[in-house]
């Protein structure tokens, strides 16, 4: 792939084979900088010693945190987020500050807010607008280190409103107006949007100052570029093109091993030669 965008590595999908903390230094020494997460703890609020693991784990690393999810549920479970739900919805927000919190320590920037699966005891009308309610909670918090909160749509989940870009930008929308915030943006997964059903080339062409952060990852069976069919280098190449400077998320499931994996990828072009200006993190605080 021939355009100059950053890529990094979400580590709760790759390395799975390792313990967690001892993944981001294998994302290093595959050659890359950056790496990106789910949540990586089983509760909203873990324990400062559980924090201090994990921040410590990718600050020995060498490696930058460049995404990070909010707590969102029981994810083999199949629950995919908390935003919109209202029966845990404090759980989130009991979530926010320790996000937010790990952001601040590792030049983080970039927040994911699952939004969480339809629930039969409350209307979509109460969720959507809870949902709007949390995400203004998030992006305010996310604000004071100059973070933005990620919305997504996301595949696979059958109970899960937001399937196209046009439905996340909805909720965008309402969340900007009534908040009057502006760093909440969406997260383009390329999967996820070409799964849907979504016309991701036209996604690219008229959203891509709205698309805050990408993901990949080839179709069908969420394995590596060049497993299936997507046009990923082509669409790639058009969001750089389009003005998108932000990262790449390798966010796929390895046909085979996971450095094997990375061979679509050459490893002078996993690494970044320095963050952009307007990407570089505060000072990490350990």
């Amino acid at each position: 792939m021939s355009h100059a965008l950053r890529y990094e590595v979400n580590c709760s999908i790759l390395f799975t084979e390792l313990p967690l903390l001892e993944r981001p230094a294998a994302a290093k020494q595959a050659g890359f900088d950056a790496v990106e997460f789910w949540w990586p703890f089983a509760e909203a609020v873990p324990s400062d010693t559980d924090v201090d693991a994990f921040v410590t784990a990718i600050g020995d690393a060498g490696v930058r945190l460049a995404g990070l999810n909010f707590f969102a549920g029981d994810m083999p479970a199949g629950d995919r987020g908390l935003v919109s739900w209202p029966k845990r919805s404090s759980e989130f927000r009991d979530n926010i500050d320790v996000t937010v919190g790990i952001g601040e320590r590792l030049g983080c920037r970039a927040f994911n807010a699952l939004y969480g699966n339809r629930v039969d005891r409350d209307s979509a009308g109460r969720q959507d607008e809870l949902a709007v309610e949390n995400l203004g909670l998030a992006t305010r918090a996310a604000a004071r280190i100059s973070g933005t909160v990620l919305v997504e749509p996301v595949s696979g989940a059958e109970r899960y409103p937001l399937r196209t870009a046009a439905d996340v930008l909805v909720v965008i929308d309402r969340v900007q107006a009534s908040y009057d915030v502006q760093n909440v943006g969406l997260l383009a997964d390329l999967y996820h949007l070409a799964v849907n059903g979504d016309d991701v080339d036209r996604v690219i062409a008229e959203q891509a100052g709205r698309i805050a952060h990408v993901q990949i990852a080839d179709a069908p069976g969420r394995n590596e570029p060049g497993t299936g069919t997507l046009p990923l280098e082509g669409q790639l190449a058009a969001l750089a093109a389009h003005g998108y400077t932000g990262w790449v998320g390798l966010e796929y499931k390895p046909s085979t091993t996971t450095v094997e994996s990375f061979g679509w990828l050459p490893r002078e072009r996993r690494g970044v030669a320095g963050p952009s200006p307007a990407d570089t993190p505060l000072e990490i605080q350990s």
